[in-house]
């Protein structure tokens, strides 16, 4: 068993390449890993490795590459943050998904683990009567169930971390939130702080104090909590009006400065650092376009130095250029030139630090670079049986919408593509709001192009990362100016000479699937079909059916992001079915919570009641994105098979062996 992780988490399956259309199996294999980090002290490596439906946690001996360590989980659930708060000892959370593409749900499990497998024990959360599932960990009496989430990584001492705590309430609820100081060893709880809002997040300084809380109750209304010490009163520092607001994301080392992410009135947010003393306002960081994806902090500190920026391509960006760390990244930027680059852990002393090359064409490579002799050893690879040459490229582009907004996306076209008029897939992201596409290795986009199709995602207003107000945009346009976007982006393809205009589909998954369908419906002159992945298609049964409205909050996000129920009727595609000319292909799981099944089967069959074309497939057993290998491998075979008839792209291979998926090529 023990071998069997270890394979699963170091070492790439190797199989003959077999002649193909598309190896199918190459893309629905699972990363070999998710997630590492180096311990403090540089002994081991703790990872999460992914299997057929959870994620598990891995600790390997550096050097020996010895597997000393595992924790599994049970179905559907995943280890999903880990954290080395001593040198030797680990602090995780779980989280369940109902489905590949669903937002996991935190279970409020905490456990820890000592790096040698020993002291494994449940800390605090739902399971702790009875162990948590599929463990052999002992049950304890007497700890009221709460949930718990790690919110201090570093221990203020060492056996001690900070954690947020809510009463467990079987299903979503707006609770108000506590911070409790956590024993690592025994689970014992020692109240830190309450705050006065709901659902809240908060900020430490480098002492470990909780100095900011930021939340909302029922209203959705966003409010950020201040005050100067533990112990000391909470003030009102800031609410969110007109859809603006803003965070903490650290505290100089003094902890006289604070710095927030200030989301602006047009535009991208800003890194504003605050001196706390005088109130006195200074921005430090903000790009042009998009806001910072990820903020980049001093080893071991919450001392912000500078942020990542998805502007396009990834880059890197700091309040002081001329900082060691400033210069440390750049070196690595130029180093792995045309590839992102991000320090993910370093050991205590700074001396070894854990680097993650990735791209659009490679899925993550990991490094381990010596900062003193300046030396990087390549580590391992998430996937290597993929050679990042052998991708297609994927290009940023933008272009102006009909009322003038600047809309991003990516083009990729076949490797080898002299990337005019081919048959394309107009390929569109879930969510919809606050969520993009990015500059990253996507299995979906790689696949399209390797079955000889360009394909265009398109970040249409509502997408997140442009701005608060960009994302606000779309705002109750379902179906309207978010829709207009993808009709833009697919003519602006044609203009280009990129698509054929005789030959493009629409396509996505969750939102993108109600996006495709919704497309067909308006134009249905300019597409050649739809397929939809687990989609919402009848938007007044949304706050009715799902797991959004069953919160207070979630009614409320409904109302003003999707729209009143009586309203949005006329914006469901499944009663505009007869106006949908082309053929229809629709998938979705029996356990999905986000868009339920129901929605599949009314779209399908109002097309049939209609005599549109309509192909479908349901797992009943599949939740908000399909898990098992072989339901993907089935929904990817038959997706390809559905474009190629209306696109004539190329289908899955029969007999795909999961190997080099362009050695073919």
């Amino acid at each position: 068993m023990k071998q069997l992780f270890l394979a699963a988490a170091l070492m790439a399956l190797s199989s003959p390449v077999v002649s193909a259309d598309v190896d199918v199996s190459a893309y629905v294999r699972k990363d070999q890993f998710e997630d590492i980090r180096i311990s403090p002290s540089g002994r081991h490596f703790a990872a999460t490795v992914p299997l057929e439906d959870r994620t598990v946690l891995v600790v390997i001996e550096r050097g020996t590459n010895k597997l000393t360590a595992t924790f599994n989980v049970g179905r559907n659930t995943a280890v999903s943050d880990f954290a080395w708060v001593t040198p030797d000892r680990l602090v995780f959370g779980t989280a369940r998904k109902f489905g590949a593409l669903a937002r996991p749900q935190l279970t409020g499990n905490l456990y820890a683990m000592n790096a040698d497998g020993s002291k494994l024990d449940i800390l605090v959360g739902q399971d702790i009567d009875d162990g948590g599932p599929g463990t052999t960990i002992k049950p304890k009496k007497g700890n009221n169930k709460i949930a718990a989430f790690l919110i201090d990584a570093p221990p203020t001492d060492g056996n001690k971390v900070l954690v947020s705590t809510v009463p467990y309430t079987y299903g979503p609820a707006d609770v108000f939130t506590t911070v409790e100081r956590l024993d690592i060893f025994n689970g014992r709880l020692a109240r830190v702080a309450t705050v006065p809002v709901r659902n809240a997040r908060f900020a430490l300084d480098n002492k470990g104090a909780v100095r900011f809380a930021s939340g909302a109750n029922a209203d959705g209304i966003r409010k950020l909590y201040y005050r100067t010490a533990d112990g000391a009163d909470w003030d009102l520092m800031t609410i969110e009006k007109d859809g603006r607001f803003e965070d903490p994301v650290g505290f100089s080392a003094d902890d006289a400065i604070a710095y927030l992410q200030v989301e602006e009135q047009s535009g991208p947010d800003a890194i504003v650092a605050l001196e706390l003393a005088t109130g006195k306002r200074t921005q430090v960081l903000r790009d042009d376009d998009v806001d910072a994806a990820r903020i980049i902090y001093r080893n071991g500190t919450h001392v912000p130095i500078g942020a990542y920026f998805n502007d396009g391509r990834p880059r890197s960006e700091f309040f002081d250029s001329q900082t060691s760390e400033a210069r440390l990244q750049k070196s690595l930027e130029g180093a792995f030139a045309g590839n992102g680059v991000k320090i993910t852990s370093q050991t205590s002393d700074g001396g070894v630090a854990l680097v993650q090359v990735d791209s659009a064409t490679n899925p993550g490579d990991f490094y381990l670079f010596d900062t003193r002799a300046k030396k990087a050893e390549h580590l391992l690879a998430r996937r290597q049986w993929f050679d990042p040459d052998k991708q297609s490229p994927v290009e940023p582009v933008q272009f102006a919408a009909r009322d003038g907004l600047v809309i991003h996306g990516y083009l990729t076209v076949p490797a080898g593509s002299a990337g005019k008029n081919l048959p394309m897939v107009v390929m569109l992201h879930g969510g919809p709001f606050g969520v993009r596409d990015e500059w990253t290795f996507d299995d979906e986009v790689q696949m399209l192009a390797d079955a000889g199709y360009a394909v265009l995602q398109v970040n249409y207003r509502g997408s997140g990362g442009y701005g608060v107000a960009f994302t606000s945009a779309g705002a109750r346009e379902w179906g309207g100016k978010m829709q207009d976007d993808v009709t833009d982006a697919t003519r602006w393809a044609i203009a280009q000479g990129v698509a054929d205009k005789g030959r493009i589909c629409l396509y996505g998954g969750s939102y993108g699937a109600y996006a495709s369908l919704m497309g067909v419906a308006k134009e249905p002159d300019l597409y050649k079909c739809a397929a939809g992945y687990v989609g919402v298609y009848d938007l007044p049964t949304m706050h009715t059916q799902g797991d959004i409205q069953e919160r207070g909050s979630g009614e409320t996000y409904i109302n003003e992001w999707i729209g009143k129920r009586d309203s949005l009727g006329v914006v469901s595609p499944n009663r505009m079915a007869d106006r949908i000319k082309v053929p229809v292909f629709l998938a979705a799981g029996g356990e999905d919570q986000r868009a339920p099944i129901t929605h599949s089967r009314m779209m399908e069959q109002a097309l049939r009641k209609a005599g549109v074309p309509v192909e479908t497939l349901y797992y009943d057993n599949e939740g908000h994105g399909f898990y098992l290998e072989a339901h993907r491998k089935e929904f990817y075979t038959r997706l390809l098979a559905f474009l190629s008839r209306s696109l004539g792209g190329g289908v899955a291979a029969t007999g795909t062996s999961g190997g080099d998926a362009k050695a073919a090529k």
